[in-house]
């Protein structure tokens, strides 16, 4: 089955943005983009792929599932074919967006099509926000690769928006990149009641 991968910039105390949806506030440094864009060269949008010479394919994601909110900016700037139209691409909203053959409007319960995505054949799928479709999905999520920016933004919209339940995840990766980010990333832990990970993990 396919996993549902968060692969997400944040900031050190939690949020992905401010309140008005800007990132800009995250350092931008070129071997940072050099990593992660040979990493997943599928997560470099497409109208910056040249600029920045990425040119391989898909490595690990074939479909990325977005917000109404992750997938405006794309609209403002005229890319009305979204931002990765190389991936299949999912934006969820009751709202209507332009026509366009690379993007699939998403209207119904997000957590079912997910759901019946994982058990399609593919690649896995990249959750790439923003906080409230993350709390939708939360049960859905497989794995969570966290950009830990050295910045505090002390308010904003956090990576996952009011979740009444604690999520029992287990850290099984951290890697310092250049540019001072972190890439944390964080599994599913079934083995563990939500309240003992929570209390093992502040040990």
């Amino acid at each position: 089955m396919r996993n549902l991968v968060y692969y997400v910039a944040t900031s050190i105390d939690g949020f992905i943005a401010d309140a008005d949806d800007d990132f800009s506030a995250f350092p931008q440094d070129p071997a940072t983009l050099r990593v992660l864009f040979d990493r997943y060269p599928e997560t470099c949008p497409a109208h910056v792929r040249d600029a920045l010479g990425v040119t391989a394919s898909p490595r690990r994601f074939d479909a990325v599932i977005m917000g109404r909110r992750t997938h405006q900016p794309a609209l403002d700037h005229g890319l009305t074919d979204g931002a990765y139209p190389h991936l299949n691409q999912y934006v969820v909203t009751r709202r209507p967006l332009p026509d366009s053959p690379s993007v699939q409007r998403v209207s119904e319960d997000p957590a079912q099509f997910v759901a019946d995505l994982k058990r399609q054949p593919g690649k896995d799928i990249w959750l790439c926000g923003g906080g409230d479709l993350a709390a939708q999905l939360l049960d859905l999520i497989d794995e969570l690769q966290l950009k830990v920016n050295p910045v505090l933004l002390g308010s904003g919209i956090p990576l996952v928006r009011g979740i009444s339940v604690p999520a029992s995840i287990r850290m099984v990766q951290s890697e310092q990149l250049p540019g001072g980010v972190l890439l944390n990333t964080y599994r599913k832990d079934k083995r563990a009641a939500p309240h003992e990970s929570l209390r093992d993990h502040h040990r």
